[in-house]
């Protein structure tokens, strides 16, 4: 069994590799110590008070220090336990396992964000036309298929200088996230945010800033405002954002753009509902090209299971971000290359992603506007989702449980504490009956918590 060490090796380890008397320089300390496998898993770290005593830091810095640590895993606290070194089991998903736990065994599930399946494009022109998986010249051949790295480069929101293929929109985010920012580092993002990238940042110990939306996208002036320190990054979704269904504006894509760029910072941009989207596709790259990150996910429109995003950014971050995978899984599978290239240039296939995209429009409208008419008030204008305000979450929650119907609670996408009740809906997969679905969702909005004891 591995000893823990004693309070003074801890402390004299945290000395040695602290070089400023700053929250964030002891984070590092920590963390590093942790690595070095100095403080091993269960190690209890000495109370917070003989920390400052002994460092020579104030109980406010100290405390700082292990909220950061908190949020990257690195340790975790527990009453009268104590703080102790968590176990290297990998980052939790704690938002998104909140805003999807107990999901499950519906007559009508509106939680899950996924795209109809009936609105998928067919595969079986792509299928047919395929004999073998194919195998490589080498494990160094291009990770890219060249007829799909064409299409994709004509048809991209920006002039792009090369693109890249992944495993999905999370994939590249996380190979972003985990290539481009260190411990610590700050990060903005939409308030509110996709409960999985807010899991990541925290996995990585990033410092999450949220910014409010309006009508037209992420707010220059709270944006301007966030920026005055110094920033890592901005992640946003340009259209569809989810769970509000707002699509970025040109004019305020162009606002934005001018903010980063003289912020020095770099713009992730996930743009997950790819075709499906009613908005063009926009990206900030029109104007800052060389601070632009952009990923296009083709899960809505073609296929959650194609598993395929393709990724553009400034050249060495891309190579960061290849060299990485070259790690890993190496590439994307080419035969998925192969049926997404057959999707993307078939006239049929393409037909159908338009029929699709205009098919989910149609839904989003009509229970939008059969929500407005029983004083329910749904912003947003694009996606396969809307974001309905409540008066209690929790009772909407419950009420519509309780008729079979599954939403996803809002609290899971806030980052400021002062977000109003809402419940995000997939009104994409609600194809008929939106008036009579209009009438539980509204009831469930104006719900109420109990105001007295059952006797």
């Amino acid at each position: 069994m591995m000893t823990s060490p004693s309070a003074t090796a801890i402390l004299s380890a945290f000395e040695e590799r602290m070089d400023k008397p700053t929250a964030r320089d002891l984070a590092h300390a920590v963390s590093r110590a942790i690595r070095d496998g100095v403080l091993p898993p269960g190690t209890r770290l000495p109370p917070i008070r003989e920390v400052a005593t002994q460092l020579a830091l104030s109980p406010t810095t100290i405390s700082a220090a292990w909220s950061l640590l908190a949020r990257a895993g690195a340790i975790r606290t527990d009453g009268r336990r104590g703080t102790t070194v968590a176990d290297p089991v990998g980052p939790s998903s704690t938002r998104y396992r909140r805003a999807l736990e107990g999901q499950s065994g519906f007559s009508l599930d509106l939680s899950t964000g996924v795209p109809d399946a009936a609105l998928l494009p067919s595969l079986s022109r792509a299928l047919g036309s395929l004999t073998t998986a194919g195998t490589p010249s080498s494990y160094l051949d291009a990770a890219v298929l060249t007829g799909l790295r064409e299409v994709l480069l004509n048809e991209w929101p920006y002039v792009a200088s090369d693109i890249g293929i992944v495993d999905g929109a999370m994939d590249a985010l996380d190979l972003v996230a985990r290539s481009a920012l260190r411990f610590g580092d700050r990060v903005v993002v939409e308030h509110p945010c996709f409960p999985p990238l807010l899991d990541l940042l925290d996995s990585i110990g990033a410092d999450v800033v949220g910014v409010p939306l309006d009508g037209e996208g992420m707010q220059p002036q709270l944006l301007a405002a966030a920026l005055a320190s110094p920033t890592a990054a901005v992640f946003v979704q340009p259209t569809a954002q989810n769970p509000s269904g707002i699509s970025t504006t040109p004019r305020r894509a162009r606002a934005l753009a001018e903010l980063i760029e003289g912020a020095g910072t770099l713009v992730v941009e996930d743009d997950s509902a790819g075709a499906i989207a009613s908005a063009p596709a926009i990206s900030l790259g029109r104007w800052i090209p060389e601070r632009t990150v952009h990923i296009r996910s083709f899960s809505k429109s073609h296929g959650p299971d194609l598993r395929l995003a393709a990724v553009s950014g400034p050249t060495p971050l891309i190579e960061s971000m290849l060299a990485r995978r070259q790690l890993g899984q190496g590439w994307s599978s080419r035969l998925l290359q192969r049926i997404l290239l057959s999707l993307l240039t078939d006239e049929a296939s393409r037909a159908e992603v338009q029929q699709a995209q205009r098919e989910y429009a149609r839904r989003r409208a009509a229970l939008v506007d059969a929500l407005a008419k029983r004083g329910v008030a749904v912003g947003g204008t694009d996606g396969i989702n809307i974001w309905v305000p409540v008066q209690d979450e929790a009772a909407a929650l419950v009420r519509l449980a309780s008729q079979g119907i599954g939403v996803t609670p809002g609290s899971p996408f806030a980052i400021l504490p002062d977000m109003p009740g809402h419940i995000r809906v997939t009104s994409g997969l609600v194809a008929t009956d939106h008036e009579a679905l209009a009438d539980q969702i509204a009831a469930a909005a104006h719900a109420t918590g109990w105001t007295g004891r059952g006797r």
